[in-house]
């Protein structure tokens, strides 16, 4: 069908009404609360102004832009796609090319057309703001859920990148176990021996850790020469051979102790020392300079050689000295002066965390160390008691003139644990006590007094 000349067109058509035949919805616009719809006017080749001329386009917007009744509003969209996809241009331009094939004429030229976008208003329905709510969920993932472009270093393990042929396989220990496993080639390992086992289940309680600050451990006993100073100096030892962090012993006895004398070194300085630059003092390497250390990583404050001067050592003393090792040290022993009514008991036992009670084995060291305890109980320290550990110390060679099991049994009922510690010559002597080179009996009493020790500072004091 030929497009006429506006000239032709009836009066009674209305200008900027187009038949619904001639309306190109080639696109079709949804956007918020509108809907636009293009609309292409036919242009004649040989009269560009005709549009121009008889189309009023400002009427025509303000009609296309007329709201729709409300009754109309949810259907307007629908009605405005399913006649752009009836009357969409394609169809005649279909018919014109059959027509032209028929008439043996070419395919007439598509023509060009300017489009107008007119925007059909629909109503907006007022919504209520409500609060967005995000429910995120942090979660870690595991190995497996993990993507294999996202592994953390985490994985990286020895386990996963060793080679097991290049990893050299630890030798158990023992004669047997030994003898077996170098025999066959590194073949066949059995294991480390029951002694063997022992031995490092026994360093492992000893270097279990403890949580929190300084550990104060002071070391007591009633009567003199039963061995306080020697036990101090093998727990000591103990504990600072198998942990990894630092021990120190403080000599504490106002009657001038021998503390430093038992591990053959001395700095030449004293806790009094310590006490006169104990504002100056600002990392370890001011400390180490005042204790003495062994060869097994024992520090030793050493007390005032002469007697007159440390007569004057009192609790305040002791408290400054203490504050300061507290910050340096995890555990602190002290080796307290004879008897629990001197100078220093009352700062020693207000900071303590764990007792040690010396006793011999004789009818009276046995009485005195239990009316130690009993002391203690009546002045507060009933829950210090209960994880309190007793040190049977054998100073006399030969068999003891009391019944030990006896002896044992009465302060098993009172105490958390009682370990036995064996003659040895060479701490009788009085020489330098050195750890590696005591008496293998000697030395794993004091391992079974350090664990023991550490069991009772890893318990929470029941008050």
């Amino acid at each position: 069908m030929a497009d006429r000349p506006d000239s032709e067109q009836p009066e009674n058509e209305e200008h900027g009404i187009l038949d619904e035949e001639r309306v190109d919805t080639s696109g079709i616009f949804l956007g918020g609360s509108t809907a636009q719809v293009d609309v292409a006017f036919p242009v004649p080749a040989d009269d560009d102004d005709a549009i121009d001329e008889d189309f009023d386009e400002s009427s025509a917007q303000e009609r296309m832009t007329q709201p729709a009744p409300a009754e109309r509003a949810d259907t307007a969209e629908a009605e405005i796609i399913d006649d752009a996809v009836a009357d969409a241009p394609q169809e005649r331009h279909d018919m014109d090319i059959e027509d032209a094939v028929e008439a043996d004429e070419p395919e007439p030229a598509p023509a060009f057309t300017d489009r107008v976008a007119v925007s059909v208003a629909q109503p907006v329905r007022a919504v209520e703001p409500t609060a967005a709510v995000f429910d995120v969920t942090l979660a870690s993932k595991r190995l497996g859920e993990l993507e294999v472009s996202r592994e953390g270093a985490d994985v990286l393990t020895a386990d996963r990148l060793l080679d097991p042929h290049h990893v050299a396989k630890v030798e158990p220990e023992g004669f047997w176990q030994s003898t077996l496993y170098r025999a066959s080639g590194t073949l066949i390992n059995l294991g480390d021996s029951k002694k063997a086992r022992a031995r490092k289940e026994l360093s492992r309680r000893i270097a279990a850790p403890l949580p929190g600050g300084a550990r104060f451990v002071p070391v007591l006993s009633r009567k003199g020469g039963v061995g306080k100073t020697t036990v101090t100096t093998l727990l000591g030892m103990a504990l600072a051979d198998a942990r990894d962090d630092r021990v120190v012993a403080v000599d504490a006895n106002p009657d001038r102790g021998t503390l430093a004398e038992r591990i053959g070194r001395t700095s030449g300085k004293t806790i009094r020392d310590l006490v006169r630059i104990k504002d100056e003092v600002v990392g370890y390497n001011d400390l180490s300079t005042i204790v003495a250390r062994d060869e097994t990583r024992l520090d030793v404050l050493a007390s005032d050689a002469d007697p007159r001067v440390s007569e004057a050592f009192g609790d305040d003393d002791y408290r400054a000295a203490a504050a300061v090792a507290a910050h340096y040290y995890s555990v602190v022993l002290t080796d307290t002066g004879t008897g629990i009514v001197h100078s220093v008991m009352s700062a020693t036992l207000e900071r303590a965390d764990a007792l040690v009670v010396v006793a011999g084995l004789s009818i009276d060291e046995a009485r005195l160390a239990s009316e130690t305890l009993t002391w203690l109980e009546t002045n507060g320290y009933g829950d210090r008691v209960r994880e309190a550990v007793v040190v049977l110390n054998t100073t006399r060679p030969g068999s003891p003139l009391v019944r030990a099991d006896e002896v044992e049994a009465h302060f098993r009922t009172r105490v958390r644990a009682v370990i036995r510690m064996p003659y040895d010559s060479h701490i009788a002597s009085g020489a330098a006590i050195g750890f590696h080179e005591i008496h293998p009996a000697t030395r794993e009493a004091a391992r079974q007094l350090a664990a023991a020790v550490v069991e009772s500072l890893r318990t929470p004091a029941v008050v």
